[in-house]
């Protein structure tokens, strides 16, 4: 691979500095990435947001990888707009105990959640009935089932892990039952992957228990949401995660990747330059692991970790750096590692 090319999709707050941290560390890196930026702020969305999606969409397409910065939720959630758009079904969020950020959590956590993105509870806000009464459907469709757990299971015989599918399939029967029964069709076909199934009330309880006992944890939309959160709790911070968002093609192949740091915009630090970069870093990493160059997307895991680990980190998980100078802490590992 001589270049490769990625849909920028511009955000709010933050964003701006994280993209500046992405570039400079993209410096160090022996394969070039050419950027294609498309304008996702509040601003072009109040503006034109028909214009901007259709750009955002036609961008993604075409380069078939992203990176999205954090986007302010106004009239809607630019997420949700573009997880329709692009038939994104699966969310895949690593959530590793990282050294050198303090957390009330003694154990390791090492989880690979992979979530449903569409449906659950989710895609139907409900309507009141009356006084007394509000209702909504709860989603559940076979294809992006399906998607979510044949990636889960491929990702799991590529590492040597396992597979915990988690619902409620003893209360919701039909919905949950449905999924799990789905999850067991796919299973079939990877013997080499143990699949187990837990309760959901009760994996939670036993994650904080004995987290070195999951490792990829399938589950449907809102159960990878708590869950999400609540295992970037127990590391330490909601701040230091990323996301891969999938499209596939009917052949089962990957058709679009997105890429993305789960922290928000944090208006009230924007423009100081004390923000943390290393969920978008993060994000680059798996964008890098996507296209076959996962030495590539491990070596700059690395030079992040390790800075962390060694107290060059922002203030907000104890360090004293900036974010440029912790940038270039990071650029300058990967650089001499990949020298």
């Amino acid at each position: 691979m001589e270049r490769l090319r990625i849909t920028e999709l511009l955000g709010d707050g933050i964003g701006p500095e994280l993209r500046e941290s992405v570039h400079t560390v993209a410096g160090a890196l022996p394969l070039p990435l050419e950027f294609a930026p498309v304008d996702l702020s509040l601003e072009q969305r109040r503006r034109d947001p028909e214009r901007a999606y259709d750009a955002a969409e036609q961008s993604l397409r075409a380069t078939r990888i992203g990176l999205k910065y954090p986007t302010v939720t106004e009239a809607e959630s630019p997420n949700a707009v573009l997880r329709r758009r692009l038939r994104f079904s699966v969310i895949h969020r690593p959530v590793l105990s990282i050294r050198g950020i303090s957390s009330n959590f003694k154990e390791d956590v090492a989880l690979e959640i992979v979530r449903v993105a569409t449906g659950g509870t989710y895609d139907d806000p409900g309507q009141q009935i009356g006084e007394d009464v509000a209702v909504s459907l709860r989603i559940v469709e076979r294809r992006p089932c399906t998607e979510a757990a044949r990636f889960a299971f491929e990702y799991a015989r590529r590492h040597g892990l396992t597979v915990t599918s988690s619902s409620k399939h003893t209360i919701q029967r039909a919905t949950d039952g449905f999924f799990e029964a789905i999850v067991r069709e796919v299973a079939a076909s990877y013997p080499d992957v143990h699949h187990r199934v837990e309760l959901f009330d009760a994996l939670l309880a036993k994650v904080i228990l004995r987290p070195h006992d999951y490792q990829v944890v399938l589950v449907l939309n809102e159960y990878g949401d708590f869950l999400s959160d609540m295992a970037c709790g127990l590391v330490g911070s909601l701040g230091t995660g990323a996301s891969g968002n999938y499209a596939f093609a009917r052949d089962g192949s990957i058709e679009v990747a997105m890429f993305d740091p789960a922290g928000g915009t944090a208006p009230d630090i924007a423009g100081r330059g004390v923000c943390n970069p290393t969920a978008a870093l993060l994000a680059l990493g798996l964008a890098l692991d996507h296209v076959g160059r996962s030495d590539l997307g491990g070596a700059l895991r690395k030079a992040v970790l390790d800075a962390i680990a060694g107290g060059k980190s922002t203030a907000d998980v104890g360090g004293k750096l900036g974010t440029r100078a912790f940038t270039a802490v990071v650029a300058d590992a990967l650089a001499d590692a990949l020298a």
